[in-house]
């Protein structure tokens, strides 16, 4: 038997409980993991709530996270990508928060040594979307980017890569975290009433790119910003659709892998970090459910099983 994360109904992080689960057994075309650390992720507490059930039906019990890091301990059928012994990170079949974990290999890339683990397993799920989404705005360098959300999981990607890219990056913050955005290389603005006019000041011809990744009503700014809606994409402003913006369902792709060795080779260059909020134990897995349900985490949050 392992340890693993379970809810066997709806509702708030107190309905979390760790249990025994059977072994894990890698089927052809799988690895398995011995989990060393797991990412938390907004999209965690929600199918907790509840709130994705008519998108995402699960049978109960259930558990939670995709965003692995860990060793391979077993080894499925067919499968010559990775052997018994390697460190690895990226995406999970099974449930992250837990003791073992199965994954595709397409889904996995080898973690370098000189990444903690607390890091590698944060990168699959934002730094792929946020990858993915540059890509979609096709923002080059010299070009203005305006993020929403800036310094949140999807936000402290998508801001540090497009610097990357030799972008100009906005950033829409709370004061607390302006300070952080411009160690990334971005100017931070506050949100809310007057954003036209904080960001106009600061570049009078507006935009090239709007990446909204808060939901806190930007959109129409956002368009006049960038001069029309084409430019602008949402990661869930989803009712905003009919404007004409672009929006995203975060769901790592085919480019993933390419996306996580990019973002490490930044990682490893100096050029890309990664704030760790704090780490979890699995038994204290609905403290890091509150903390990020609670929208002002100021970093990843991690989960320790091992």
């Amino acid at each position: 038997m392992s340890l693993a994360v379970r809810f066997a109904e709806y509702g708030t992080p107190d309905v979390l409980r760790v249990v025994d689960v059977p072994p894990l057994t890698a089927g052809p075309g799988q690895v398995r993991l011995a989990v060393h650390a797991a990412g938390v992720n907004p999209i965690d507490w929600k199918i907790l709530n509840g709130f994705m059930r008519q998108v995402m039906p699960l049978g109960l019990p259930a558990g939670l996270g995709s965003d692995v890091a860990g060793v391979v301990d077993q080894v499925g059928e067919g499968v010559t990508a990775f052997r018994v012994g390697d460190e690895v990170l990226g995406a999970s079949l099974t449930p992250s928060y837990a003791e073992s974990a199965l994954a595709d290999p397409a889904a996995l890339v080898a973690k370098p040594a000189s990444v903690p683990w607390e890091v590698a397993a944060t990168l699959a799920g934002s730094g792929i979307t946020a990858w993915e989404v540059l890509n979609k705005l096709k923002l080059s360098a010299g070009e203005t980017l305006l993020v929403h959300g800036a310094a949140g999981g999807v936000g402290t990607f998508a801001v540090q890569l497009a610097v990357a890219r030799g972008a100009r990056v906005i950033g829409t913050a709370s004061e607390r975290n302006h300070e952080q955005l411009r160690s990334f290389g971005a100017e931070p603005v506050t949100y809310g009433t007057g954003l036209v006019d904080r960001v106009r000041a600061i570049s009078p011809q507006g935009v090239d790119a709007v990446l909204d990744a808060s939901g806190r009503g930007e959109i129409p700014d956002s368009i006049e910003l960038a001069g029309g809606p084409t430019h602008v994409l949402s990661l869930v402003a989803f009712d905003a659709a009919s404007t004409g913006i672009q929006v995203h369902m975060a769901e790592p792709g085919a480019g993933g892998p390419e996306a996580l060795r990019g973002i490490l080779a930044l990682i490893e260059a100096g050029r890309l970090q990664v704030p760790i909020a704090g780490t979890y134990p699995l038994d204290e897995v609905a403290a890091a459910l509150a903390v990020s349900q609670s929208g002002h985490p100021g970093g990843k949050l991690v989960v320790l099983p091992a």
